[in-house]
């Protein structure tokens, strides 16, 4: 007991402050010897509670003194119960115990407190004592309360393995008691069967009460609880259910209440049930609420609708954290990198401190970006604030540096975390895939299994990515096999499309066309895609119109099927039937996105197009690039040669070819860049045959390593040699092709790069003014 010696009333020495004489005591003075004073047991207890509310420590000890002073501990139980609750919420739970245990006037009030202020710790050992005390409790043949059950039932839910069985026990005790029908016990009981997973279990005891007994808590807990396993659709259909159900009834809703729905609209999928509770919220003067504004936020979020979502978010008098990580990961969820970005500015130009949710979003937006610079800088605040370390963290980094085109930075954040998860390691094998390293994500996916942790659908999609990738078919259907087999998992229509574009690369093009057919996605156009894609690989002409006429029937306005066929006849060399389906995309109006590329150096994201010549230095640009192109021609390599191809429908098109937007990105990191440093380029569309094999040779003659991002993959070309070893390259002369195969990322469109320069330069100037005002 030595660590309660400094708090010790009944042992010598005591606090000075209660050794003091009841005559200098002001509390005696004023509340004992006051003439006409009430009750000095009533006034005690009373302040006793304010200390508690107040968590008023101090005066508390003083009106212990008091009490011991004028020996009233030990007349009535009120007041060793309420020093108990005093204690306990002022954070002495050593204190109360101590009380407890050497009192010798317990009544059920104060088995009640003890068991209570053990409860709200909320820790496995403070549980634990719940359950001896309970035991203690009924030993010496006190009554079980609803408050005690409630108590206790809180603490099944976390104390142990099995607390559904535990749970029972207390129900039990409950129905014995006649207790089962108590709203308190009942509301605990959902609380509880809900937390533990036995969801049957709470429906059961919310649905034996008549609608008539049940009130606000009981709807509350039930709504919750159908929403605390996720945002599975069934369930949220019941938490709407329950929620009209407590319309019908007239029972009051709270900011709880509406905070809870508005989550399962969006398990739901309904918005416009969304838009009508948020009416409802505004008739109850409830949109001010930080809860329920970040549940707003969440809502029109999820539904594309971020900017409503930023005007619930300002309407919001007092935000806490939560209200600005729901509005800065809506604004990236949404594309909104500069509103996320500038939200996050707001945030720390406010003072407030950062958590492990807002650093993840920000450099998720960041990961989005492709912009590592700033990512880093925002990892360093991580450091500053402790945060650094958090798995949701290091997830998000590790997706940051490899959509940047840094593998190795990913792969050393990787090891660098200390708990890895699902997630960590499901990104680790999808970074190795898209970066081109098909049997390092493998490997990756074998030491995951061995390590015990489960994949998920992510993991597998990234393993099939890796495996279409890198041409390893058997491998590829073997692990298709064991995601359904040994994990049962249904196969969605992205692990089908890579399944597609592994067969059809193989040249397995009836095998492929028959796997859409039994995948169940026959009416999916990305599949077909894939396996037109395939089909111009292998020059398959007759198969090809077939798959086309499909794909266009399903997407008669998506531009990738037209290119592809487009390219498969002039790949044959029918020129005729190649105008013809240009004439169709003119006819109807669909017109195939520009190609444009990127890279960062400096604060400055500079951009090119095909032929572009707005480059404040394009003359050195293109005197440069010519000197490359005819460097590299003097070289040769087997079998390997510059594919120059002329369309008779295009004017100048070697040119053209010759000025491709990536190759113009290539050639200024070249002159921009120290030689150590490698050229990193993004482009919204799939590289073409004759710039892969010029970076190639390019970073044979230059010697420098050169990594280029197209919207299906990462390419790593480094003394002539691309990652890829030539799989995934498209021959085409009409533009750039879209990439077939969904990979499992979401790359970068057009339109977001308008602002991308601006967005950086704004967080940069605002990080480094934090940096020098400390």
């Amino acid at each position: 007991m030595s660590q309660f010696h400094k708090l010790n009333p009944f042992k010598s020495p005591i606090p000075s402050i209660i050794t003091k004489s009841s005559t200098s005591n002001p509390v005696h003075s004023s509340i004992i010897n006051e003439p006409g004073s009430l009750n000095p047991l009533t006034n005690l207890t009373t302040l006793l509670s304010f200390c508690a509310k107040t968590k008023n420590l101090r005066l508390g000890q003083t009106i212990h003194a008091s009490i011991l002073i004028n020996g009233f501990l030990n007349k009535t139980s009120s007041f060793l119960n309420s020093l108990i609750n005093m204690y306990s919420k002022c954070n002495q739970i050593q204190t109360s115990r101590f009380l407890f245990d050497n009192s010798s006037i317990k009544d059920n009030v104060s088995w009640n407190s003890i068991i209570s202020a053990y409860a709200k710790l909320g820790t496995k050992t403070s549980y634990g004592e719940v359950f001896q005390l309970v035991y203690r409790m009924h030993r010496f043949g006190y009554a079980f309360s609803d408050y005690t059950l409630s108590s206790v039932l809180n603490a099944c839910c976390f104390c142990v393995d099995d607390n559904c069985f535990y749970g029972r026990l207390i129900h039990g005790f409950g129905i014995k008691l006649g207790l089962d029908f108590n709203v308190v016990v009942a509301t605990a009981l959902l609380d509880m069967y809900a937390k533990s997973g036995c969801l049957r279990d709470a429906v059961r005891v919310f649905e034996g009460f008549d609608l008539k007994s049940k009130n606000d808590f009981m709807y509350n807990a039930m709504i919750a609880g159908f929403l605390r396993g996720g945002l599975c659709c069934e369930n949220a259909r019941e938490a709407v259910r329950v929620f009209n159900e407590m319309r019908r009834m007239g029972v009051k809703c709270s900011k709880f209440t509406f905070s809870s729905v508005v989550k399962a609209c969006v398990g739901n999928g309904d918005f416009e049930v969304g838009r009508q509770i948020h009416g409802q919220v505004l008739k109850n003067s409830l949109e001010g609420d930080e809860f329920v504004a970040s549940s707003l936020v969440d809502l029109y979020s999820f539904f594309g609708e971020i900017d409503d979502g930023l005007r619930c978010f300002e309407m919001t008098p007092k935000l806490d954290v939560v209200s600005w990580t729901s509005a800065i990961a809506g604004c990236v969820k949404n594309g909104k990198f500069e509103n996320g970005l500038s939200l996050f500015y707001r945030f720390l130009a406010d003072g407030r401190k950062l958590d492990e949710f807002i650093v993840s979003s920000v450099m998720g937006a960041c990961a989005d970006m492709a912009a590592a610079r700033t990512g880093e800088q925002i990892q360093g605040y991580a450091l500053k604030f402790g945060v650094a370390d958090f798995t949701v963290v290091k997830n998000t980094q590790i997706c940051m540096y490899a959509k940047s085109g840094d593998i190795d930075s990913a792969r050393n954040t990787f090891q660098e975390t200390e708990k890895p998860d699902v997630v960590s390691w499901s990104v680790m094998i999808c970074s190795y895939a898209q970066h081109g390293f098909a049997k390092e994500s493998l490997r990756l996916f074998e030491l995951m299994t061995v390590s015990g942790i489960v994949p998920n659908q992510i993991t597998l999609l990234g393993v099939l990515t890796a495996c279409s990738h890198g041409g390893l078919v058997d491998e590829g259907l073997g692990y298709y096999e064991t995601m359904k087999k040994d994990y049962g998992m249904a196969a969605n229509v992205k692990h089908s499309a890579c399944i597609v574009d592994l067969l059809g690369r193989a040249g397995r093009l009836e095998e492929a066309q028959r796997f859409i057919y039994d995948s169940g996605f026959e009416d999916d156009p990305v599949l077909w895609r894939a396996l037109l894609g395939a089909c111009k690989v292998h020059k398959d002409t007759e198969m090809g119109k077939r798959i086309a006429d499909k794909v266009i029937e399903l997407e008669p306005h998506e531009a990738a099927s037209y290119v592809l066929l487009y390219n498969l006849y002039n790949d044959v060399g029918k020129k005729k039937h190649a105008l013809e389906v240009r004439k169709l995309m003119q006819d109807r109006g669909v017109k195939k996105e520009p190609g444009i590329s990127w890279i960062e150096v400096g604060n400055t994201v500079h951009t090119f197009l095909v032929d572009d010549r707005s480059h404040p230095i394009s003359e050195l640009i293109y005197s440069r690039l010519g000197e490359l192109l005819a460097k590299i021609k003097e070289i040769s390599f087997d079998n390997e040669k510059l594919a120059f191809y002329i369309s008779e429908t295009e004017q100048s098109g070697t040119v053209r070819m010759s000025h491709h937007s990536e190759k113009l990105a290539v050639t200024f990191g070249i002159i921009s860049l120290p030689i150590s440093a490698p050229v990193r380029v993004m482009k919204n569309l799939r590289v073409c045959s004759d710039c892969h094999t010029t970076m190639k040779l390019i970073s044979k003659v230059e010697k420098r390593e050169i990594i280029l991002r197209d919207a299906i993959r990462f390419h790593h070309f480094k003394d002539g040699v691309c990652s890829c070893k030539d799989y995934c390259v498209d021959n085409e002369y009409f533009g750039t092709t879209v990439g077939v195969l969904p990979c499992s990322w979401t790359f970068e469109p057009i339109t977001l790069m308008k602002n991308r320069t601006k967005v950086l330069k704004m967080l940069i100037t605002n990080i480094h003014a934090f940096r020098l005002c400390g």
